[in-house]
């Protein structure tokens, strides 16, 4: 395993665009986690998002350090993924601004636990914080799902974002 030390000396002859560049060559889906702090709806756009196990049930995403949504959802120790659909890009859009109102024009219920589902995700999981690890300028957080759903996925077709664009799905005959 290598020492902090180390992994400090050789991330530092790595350029950080070209690190997002390279990286930017995963398709990856696009979510809001979202959390309720006293009766307010919390969220942030997040595209680094995995299932971690099935025995027992577990997610995770990652978050920046200098997010300042994230520590008001840390301290309910509870939150919900909502993955987008195809058609929510603005949505994703709205979430990823600072300083702005996230949930203006925002239809949303909450699961039972309270954290806002938004309406028209493709699918929606709601979680418990389970662990919290920190990486680099990240927050690694692994959740414990307690309850989920799939809104008629037969239907719609996930929000991908590869090289720096909104991407669609397109199916082959």
């Amino acid at each position: 395993m290598n020492t902090s030390s180390q992994l400090a000396q050789h991330a530092s002859s790595i350029d950080a665009r070209r690190f997002r560049d390279t990286l930017g060559h995963y398709a990856s889906g696009l979510t809001i986690v979202t959390g309720d702090d006293d009766g307010e709806p919390l969220g942030f756009t997040c595209q680094s998002f995995y299932s971690v196990s099935v025995e027992p049930p577990l997610i995770s995403f990652s978050v920046m350090k200098t997010s300042t949504t994230y520590p008001r959802i840390r301290s309910t120790g509870k939150f919900a993924v909502n993955v987008l659909a195809h058609h929510q890009h603005s949505i994703a859009n709205q979430f990823a601004r600072s300083g702005t109102d996230k949930w203006a024009g925002i239809t949303w219920e909450p699961t039972s636990s309270g954290n806002p589902i938004l309406a028209d995700s493709l699918i929606w999981i709601d979680c418990t914080i389970h662990a919290e690890y920190e990486a680099g300028d990240h927050f690694i957080v692994v959740g414990a799902v307690n309850e989920l759903i799939s809104a008629d996925a037969g239907q719609a077709e996930p929000l991908l974002f590869f090289k720096g664009q909104y991407r669609h799905l397109q199916t082959t005959d």
